[in-house]
């Protein structure tokens, strides 16, 4: 998700060169409603790859493949771009009808999925990953971006609103991560969320999956001023974000959603590193570990040599997060009286 989120300023940066730029936009089915939101987006192909090959032994799998295919392939396009760089993302890039740009060989993030492509562009790795799709694209389109104005190009009447009733002024916790190794443990998160609530604020909790439920659940615990959401798409889990006063997040797809809206946050890092991936925007705030194996860019924690996992969490404490939030939050006292208002 936190790439898709990535991509969104290189596309306004285009169309910020060629007002009358238009864009169509293959994405993995989970993250459909994203490209969505952007205003020069006007067509999204929702893409189900592994769900596709293990269905293709039936004649709906097929048939369903077949559909995506010639809905596809009905339009010519000037040019199509892979700007992830993978060998699927460059598979699609290849069954669509245009010239195709991509990395090149030494650029791509999966090597062979240069193969696929025609006009393969030196974006070299090391990088954010959102500057590397911002530099492809300028690259295959020809054009010069201002590194420096970051325009994700969302249109927030375009979220699905809920009829949730929550109590104002809220915080969202984004602890919803698959990786193990990203996990800030749930005794932190209760401890931070004793402190938020003292201070008078409400605690949102969104989660996807079933474990992520169950951890939304342990960490409200039974107070009744923390808000376990129900199962929402991500617009709807959108349209709560940009109305809380901050968001304490992990690396995680909607702490980048977060950061797109413009919400003051607290992002925390271990595994990965946010010099390649972390939140770009308005009022980001990111607290890495310092430990010895940090970004390491596993998804479970193998450091033996301490029981606390993931391991390199442990001295990013609940009261370190808490200052770095409360000192946010007064930082940004406008939007906390906004969200008040509101209520």
């Amino acid at each position: 998700m936190g790439d898709v989120v990535h991509t969104l300023p290189a596309l306004s940066d285009a169309a910020s060169a060629n007002p009358s730029i238009r864009f169509d936009w293959a994405v993995d089915e989970s993250f459909a409603q994203i490209p969505a939101w952007h205003r020069n987006v006007e067509t999204v192909f929702s893409v189900a790859l592994r769900r596709w090959q293990g269905n293709l032994s039936s004649s709906a799998g097929r048939a369903e493949v077949k559909a995506f295919l010639k809905t596809l392939r009905d339009k010519q396009y000037d040019l199509v771009v892979d700007l992830q760089g993978e060998f699927k993302s460059a598979l699609i890039a290849r069954v669509s009808r245009g010239t195709r740009a991509g990395y090149d060989g030494a650029s791509a993030r999966e090597w062979g999925a240069q193969l696929l492509i025609t006009r393969r562009c030196a974006v070299p790795k090391g990088a954010h990953s959102m500057k590397r799709m911002r530099d492809l694209l300028a690259k295959a389109l020809s054009y010069s971006y201002d590194n420096d104005v970051v325009d994700y190009g969302i249109e927030t009447h375009r979220f699905k609103p809920t009829l949730l009733e929550i109590a104002r002024p809220y915080i969202v916790f984004l602890h919803s991560t698959s990786w193990e190794a990203k996990n800030w443990p749930e005794s932190y998160w209760r401890e931070l969320a004793d402190k938020v609530t003292a201070a008078g604020f409400a605690i949102v909790l969104p989660w996807g999956s079933e474990v992520e439920r169950r951890r939304s659940l342990n960490i409200a615990g039974d107070h009744s001023n923390h808000f376990v959401l129900p199962k929402l798409s991500i617009s709807e889990k959108a349209s709560i974000i940009k109305m809380a006063v901050a968001t304490v997040g992990l690396d995680t797809g909607l702490s980048h959603i977060a950061a797109a809206l413009g919400v003051p946050s607290v992002t925390l890092y271990g595994a990965t590193d946010p010099a390649l991936c972390g939140t770009i925007g308005k009022d980001q705030v990111q607290i890495a570990s310092e430990f010895e194996c940090v970004k390491c860019h596993e998804t479970t924690c193998s450091f033996k040599a301490s029981a606390f996992k993931p391991a390199c969490f442990e001295m990013v404490e609940p009261g370190r997060v808490w200052r770095e939030l409360e000192r946010l939050i007064g930082k940004t006292s406008a939007r906390r009286r906004e969200v008040y208002q509101l209520a």
